[in-house]
């Protein structure tokens, strides 16, 4: 008896062991640690928020598909999934470019860095092309600038509302100039849009960088942001260097760009449905040709 009470002593002293073989490692993909503020919650519970930290509010990176389940209604259509980039001009680096394709592919289950649907936001139809920052750093090259264009011509021909939503650290240095010619041929068709007086929103998430910011993202007749967004075109450090001035605390910030007129409002992951369908409606009612109120005159 004493021996027992001693064994269950020396237990209870030295915490109670487990067995290796008895252990049960936690299920991946379970709990998610914030970068702002380092709390841990559940994955369902960031799911259940948005996508965003239940502590902080965080906007939590995320790519194309959770965009489309979040803002359209039930059932949506995508388009030009066929399209995907190839290595034709060989270049490589560390890597040759043709293999960090096919990598990116199967790590992320992506065709690209950028992808389209069409579907309706509360039954106003809308065509979104939406960024993933998983491929490649969302970086924009041929493939890019082709699907945006044909998002362009789908809502050219059904007249409907466009938005891109940019997620990007820039032009993809791999296809050279030919993904810098992408800034000047989306520029190029979103006026095609302008002239046929059909909306473009660009909403602008964490990071908007590089080329994207110095074409499409903010040519949008509505320019909108996530909370705390990097929005820019060149680094700090190289902006510090050229102007040789020091630069405003969070000049990159949506917050900041706001303030400063460069966007027309900040837009919370929450309310980002709601909005969009008031802005549809909006535009919608201001397209239809008004009634006439003179009266009629009498006839003699």
């Amino acid at each position: 008896m004493q021996e027992e009470s001693k064994s269950w002593y020396q237990r209870l002293r030295h915490g109670i062991q487990t067995a290796t073989k008895s252990k049960k490692e936690t299920p991946d993909g379970l709990w998610y640690k914030c970068e702002q503020c380092n709390e841990t919650s559940t994955v369902k519970d960031l799911k259940e928020n948005f996508y965003k930290c239940p502590k902080c509010q965080h906007h939590e990176r995320i790519g194309s598909k959770e965009y489309f389940q979040l803002v359209f209604d039930e059932g949506y259509t995508r388009l030009f999934d066929d399209i995907i980039s190839y290595d034709f001009l060989e270049f490589t680096d560390l890597k040759p470019y043709g293999e960090r394709l096919v990598d990116a592919r199967k790590k992320t289950g992506l065709d690209d860095a950028l992808a389209v649907a069409a579907g309706t936001v509360d039954e106003q139809p809308l065509v979104i092309a939406a960024m993933d920052f998983r491929f490649i750093g969302g970086s924009m090259g041929s493939v890019v600038g082709e699907k945006i264009s044909r998002a362009i011509d789908h809502s050219l021909q059904n007249s409907i509302p466009l938005m891109i939503i940019s997620r990007s650290g820039g032009a993809r240095m791999m296809e050279s100039a030919f993904s810098l010619m992408q800034m000047a041929k989306t520029s190029a068709k979103l006026s095609q849009l302008a002239a046929a007086r059909i909306p473009y929103i660009s909403l602008m998430t964490d990071p908007t960088t590089g080329g994207v910011t110095a074409s499409y993202a903010m040519l949008g007749d509505f320019n909108l942001a996530e909370p705390g967004a990097l929005i820019g075109f060149a680094g700090p450090r190289v902006i510090r260097e050229t102007i040789k001035k020091d630069l405003p605390e969070g000049f990159q910030t949506s917050e900041f760009l706001l303030e400063h007129g460069f966007l027309d409002f900040i837009v919370d992951r929450s309310e980002l449905r709601t909005k969009l369908a008031t802005l549809l409606m909006l535009v919608e009612n201001k397209a239809k040709p008004r009634k006439s109120t003179t009266p009629a005159v009498p006839q003699e």
